[in-house]
């Protein structure tokens, strides 16, 4: 044990060198203790009103300490979290004329040219369902994983007047950019809705699965997201890449057309993680009426966790360089 005497801060020297000793308050004694394993102990040792007996108040500092409680400090800050993902939704459509109808706007053009391009020029097998309900039904899972993909990628580099001055665990900045794709995707589903009504599809129990094939879509869309978010950060370049990747895959999923009448194709499909949540949307919203393939949906699961875990890893091993950096 090492025992230091800290002298106490005046704000005049002369003041403190010529003030009797006598009314000069104790320098407090501290006693510091380093462990074997790097863990370091500090005690307070002196008397004072709070501690009248002398008896020593530990504080300990552990080496790796904030890494081992590093999901409890996150849920810590998730009042930031919630703050960001409002900011973020607030100014999603600020000062925008049309506002949050830029949400549906998107999705009902995308769902006519697909249906002329696949339904009509291309006449795709529908299985008995309307095409333009069944692209609504691909688009539902891709306008999620895109929009998160987008939000999260972009998320360090766009809070960088944040990161750069004040500490707070970095995971919360693309977690937070999740709720901007969610709340797109509720206006969706409801637009969805109100068509499967007008072609008559009553929802059925199938809906109840709908939250599993979410969780599984931003699992994805965030491993992948925190990978790029992280490579932005030194190379800059990744912010142009991530448009050109998403314009591509909407043409390589299985978006415009089913992927049950092609068995032939299927070990290919299965190669886009994407395919396997596309169908299992398609099989909650249409009541069954898309057959799930069990090895697909596996592929797709087992992407999304490795993705994700690596993900994670790679996030939490540059995030401390971040403020430097960026």
């Amino acid at each position: 044990m090492l025992f230091a005497s800290l002298p106490p801060e005046f704000r005049n020297r002369d003041e403190a060198r010529d003030r009797p000793v006598s009314s000069r308050p104790p320098a407090p004694l501290f006693g510091f203790a380093v462990g074997a394993d790097g863990e370091l102990t500090i005690d307070h040792m002196n008397a004072d009103a709070a501690n009248p007996a002398g008896e020593a108040s530990e504080l300990v500092l552990e080496a790796g300490r904030a890494e081992a409680h590093y999901w409890r400090e996150l849920w810590r800050y998730r009042e930031l979290l919630g703050f960001l993902a409002w900011r973020d939704v607030k100014v999603r459509y600020k000062q925008a004329a049309l506002g949050a109808a830029w949400a549906l706007l998107q999705p009902t053009v995308q769902m006519v040219i697909f249906t002329f391009v696949f339904g009509r020029l291309a006449n795709m097998p529908t299985g008995g369902v309307p095409y333009p309900l069944l692209v609504l039904a691909g688009l539902l899972p891709w306008q999620l994983f895109a929009n998160a993909l987008g939000g999260v990628s972009n998320s360090v580099v766009g809070n960088s007047h944040l990161i750069s001055k004040v500490y707070f665990p970095r995971m919360v900045v693309p977690m937070s950019a999740l709720a901007v794709a969610l709340v797109d995707f509720a206006m969706v589903l409801g637009l969805f809705l109100l068509v499967s009504l007008c072609y008559g599809f009553v929802p059925g129990w199938q809906w109840l699965l709908l939250p599993l094939y979410m969780l599984v879509a931003l699992l994805l869309a965030l491993g992948a997201g925190l990978w790029l978010t992280s490579l932005t950060v030194r190379f800059r370049d990744f912010r142009y890449l991530v448009p050109f990747f998403l314009q591509i895959g909407v043409f390589v999923s299985p978006v415009g057309f089913r992927t049950d009448y092609y068995p032939n194709w299927r070990a290919l499909f299965a190669l886009n993680p994407l395919t396997g949540v596309i169908n299992g949307f398609r099989w909650c919203l249409l009541n069954g009426n898309q057959s799930l393939d069990p090895l697909t949906l596996g592929y797709s699961v087992l992407l999304t966790a490795l993705l994700f875990a690596s993900g994670v890893w790679y996030f939490r091993k540059t995030e401390r360089q971040f403020a430097d950096v960026i």
